[in-house]
């Protein structure tokens, strides 16, 4: 193979790996992609709400996710608005006739 078809395919790779690396970082750790779960989630835990890091944040409850076989609880956190007037949705469970399935809270 010549150098120059090497770095080709070496570019090739890391532009794959790149994308890759920044497609999973998009995709929240709770997120359920078409997921369909047949168990309700447990009720909500209970969360020690701290103090926020500046005027712009806001706080975003916790939630169960599902991961593999089993809920997991995903702690709530802060996190700054995108714009003043920017309102956050929470993510919901909601029972369907697939199953109960995750819907990811999103800034409107």
């Amino acid at each position: 193979m010549s150098s120059q078809r090497r770095a080709t395919v070496g570019a090739v790779l890391f532009g794959l790996a790149l994308a890759l690396a920044v497609t999973s970082a998009c995709v929240p750790e709770s997120a359920s992609v078409g997921v369909a779960v047949t168990t309700p989630p447990p009720a909500a835990r209970v969360e020690v709400i701290g103090t926020s890091p500046g005027p712009e944040y806001v706080w975003i409850g916790g939630h169960w996710g599902w991961q593999g076989s089993e809920y997991v609880w995903v702690d709530g956190r802060y996190d700054r608005a995108p714009h003043a007037k920017a309102k956050w949705v929470p993510g919901h469970w909601k029972n369907t006739k697939r199953g109960w399935v995750w819907t990811d809270g999103h800034w409107k």
